[in-house]
């Protein structure tokens, strides 16, 4: 889709931060968890100023276009009376009347004293009057800044401010500064869009590389299942069946969020699920020493278990932190990629912890030395 940018009530100086605005607010409203990938870029195009929104696995078009052409809407959040601050959410916060229409301008300063950005707000007379009344209700409380329904910063009122301009601080690098202006101008001054262009592109490329991809995954799996029947026999079997829990709940999931499996989602979708293997292979390993020791099935299943989970636990953790970095930080792809390979994360704990315990606790045999064997203890 194209879009019309109309920038003739815009200085000349300003275009383009606006555009840069008028491009970050689209993003967020057709990528909210940061995992869609949607291509967005400005153009010139004989004078005028252009919005390009490629958007992949969209099927209702039209409902698009109602959530791209929609005026960005700011506004300010009071604390609902009686909330207690010391376990405030977002939740707790109240619309007043106050919002994006009255902003006149947001810029970027630097604190003469710390050298630190801070976000200036100007309104026009009637927001002025609206901002010093709340200001004189919430001083010691947070005000909170909303975008399009979202929280973007919750500043904590020192004083009754009744000039019509407030300062914003919280230790900001120079980029979220300029980011936070950017949202906030977007959502005071919109950029009316007219939609120019429609086009609607089939994936014949990407069908040939899906089902590449597919029978990749197909004969990974094959070969995965293979080698956990061989080598661990009984224990084997049930990891298999834990596997295909797993994938069912991560795809049900994946659909509900909903997560665009492109190829970095699908990576990292790929990468839990060799975690999940790596799970049950150490569980495995503990339950075969416990039977070699002399222990009882029974009692070797719970000590494998218990002894396993300490090492899944601490892994998966440590990759857990690193997904959610990398989603916090990272780039639109990277975000896809950090977001399956998290939750593909929790899953496969649960996957080795408790479905394949369960599983193996349902398998019943007396003790012999042929149960030993299909546990892969001789």
């Amino acid at each position: 889709m194209e879009y019309k940018a109309d920038t003739s009530r815009i200085p000349p100086a300003e275009v383009s931060e606006a555009m840069a605005g008028l491009k970050d607010v689209i993003e967020r409203r057709v990528n909210i968890f940061g995992v869609s990938e949607p291509r967005i870029q400005t153009k010139k195009v004989g004078g005028e100023n252009r919005l390009v929104v490629d958007l992949a696995g969209v099927f209702d078009i039209g409902e698009a276009i109602k959530i791209i052409g929609e005026t960005p809407y700011l506004e300010f959040r009071a604390l609902r009376p009686g909330t207690d601050l010391a376990s405030t959410t977002f939740a707790d916060f109240v619309p007043t009347a106050l919002t994006g229409r009255y902003l006149q301008k947001a810029s970027v300063d630097f604190s003469q004293n710390a050298l630190e950005p801070a976000v200036l707000l100007d309104f026009n007379e009637e927001g002025t009057k609206l901002f010093g009344e709340i200001t004189r209700a919430n001083v010691g409380k947070p005000v909170a800044i909303y975008l399009d329904g979202l929280p973007i910063s919750s500043p904590i009122v020192q004083e009754e401010i009744s000039s019509g301009g407030a300062q914003i601080t919280g230790r900001f690098t120079a980029v979220q500064a300029r980011d936070l202006v950017r949202r906030l101008n977007s959502g005071a001054l919109p950029i009316p869009i007219s939609l120019g262009l429609q086009q609607g592109i089939g994936a014949s490329l990407g069908e040939r590389i899906l089902s590449q991809m597919i029978s990749a995954g197909i004969y990974g799996t094959i070969a995965v299942a293979l080698f956990l029947l061989l080598f661990y026999r009984l224990p084997g079997l049930t990891a298999v069946a834990a596997l295909a829990v797993y994938a069912a709940l991560a795809l049900a999931i994946f659909k509900l969020i909903p997560v665009y499996l492109t190829a970095a989602g699908i990576a990292g979708f790929i990468l839990s699920i060799g975690m999940a293997v790596d799970a049950n292979i150490l569980i495995f390993e503990r339950t075969r020493e416990e039977l070699r020791a002399g222990k009882s099935l029974a009692l070797a299943v719970e000590e494998g278990f218990s002894r396993a989970w300490l090492s899944i636990r601490d892994s998966n953790v440590s990759s857990l932190i690193t997904s959610l970095i990398l989603f916090a930080l990272g780039t639109q792809s990277v975000k896809g990629f950090a977001l399956t390979l998290g939750l593909g994360i929790i899953l496969s704990m649960f996957s080795a912890i408790t479905v394949t315990r369960t599983f193996l606790r349902a398998l019943e045999f007396r003790e012999g030395r042929k149960i030993r064997i299909l546990y892969g203890a001789r």
